[in-house]
């Protein structure tokens, strides 16, 4: 039998300037608390802070950790040590409970680690990388074999997140706060009630930071690894869909209570 899982590792720049890794180290814990609320509903998961700078998650769905590494980005407070994510996704033989994270090791794992070692070696280094075929050949028995054209949607999904990448990196501070509460509070009323701000304000900074452009790329992503999920595993007690609802809801929901927070990105 097999399970759909994904994977992220997370990576932090510039992690070891001198004064930084005690507020980092606690940071990233903090973040691991968060991602353990926001996935209450989704168990079981994995997600542990090791190695100073590196947080791993593995978890149920196609869709779970690009969902999560997307919110920890736009959340995310130091601007001068930026995240990076190695990402895969994928299937595996053994239920998510029965798994050691600290001992267990599979292809999948590699192959995030792999994404998030050619980040590190990216000098642009974007946000985002996913890694689908170096390592793992996948389910040959599986009736849906999109497995065989892994290397097709590997080269689409990393294209469509350095372009979003690129409409990030250009956005002012005010344009990607803005973007990060309505990808929270989902109005422009109460976007505009949390940072102080009339709607026309609001709306000039939505437009000029390509706002709906870069949260319109999120979901995309997002539906096609849902609908990849779906066919590949037709008999899901719950549907990909329905359990990223629950995800975003419970971040959503989680991140009102403490909204607070994006005032120190």
């Amino acid at each position: 039998m097999s399970y759909p899982i994904s994977i992220f590792i997370l990576d932090v720049s510039n992690s070891s300037s001198y004064g930084i890794g005690d507020e980092l180290a606690n940071y990233l814990d903090e973040l691991v608390s968060w991602n353990t609320i926001w996935t209450e509903k989704l168990k079981p998961i994995h997600i542990k802070h090791r190695a100073g700078d590196e947080i791993i998650f593995v978890g149920s769905g196609y869709s779970t950790a690009y969902i999560l590494a997307f919110f920890v980005s736009r959340i995310w407070k130091f601007r001068n040590h930026n995240p990076y994510f190695g990402l895969s996704f994928g299937d595996i033989d053994k239920h998510l409970h029965d798994i050691d994270i600290e001992k267990w090791i599979h292809p999948l794992i590699k192959q995030a680690r792999y994404a998030n070692d050619l980040l590190k070696k990216d000098q642009k280094r974007p946000l985002f990388k996913f890694e689908l075929d170096q390592f793992y050949s996948g389910n040959p028995d599986n009736p849906f074999l999109y497995n065989q054209f892994r290397n097709e949607f590997e080269t689409l999904l990393n294209t469509l997140l350095y372009i979003q990448h690129t409409l990030i990196k250009e956005q002012t501070k005010i344009q990607e706060l803005v973007c990060s509460s309505y990808l929270i509070l989902q109005q422009q009323k109460a976007v505009g009630e949390f940072l102080g701000k009339t709607p026309p304000t609001i709306s000039s900074h939505y437009k000029k930071g390509k706002c709906e452009e870069i949260l319109h790329t999120f979901t995309e992503i997002m539906k096609t690894l849902n609908s990849l999920e779906k066919k590949t595993f037709p008999t899901l007690r719950v549907n990909p869909n329905e359990a990223s609802g629950m995800l975003l809801d419970s971040i959503r929901s989680h991140l009102k209570e403490n909204i607070n927070t994006l005032h120190s990105i």
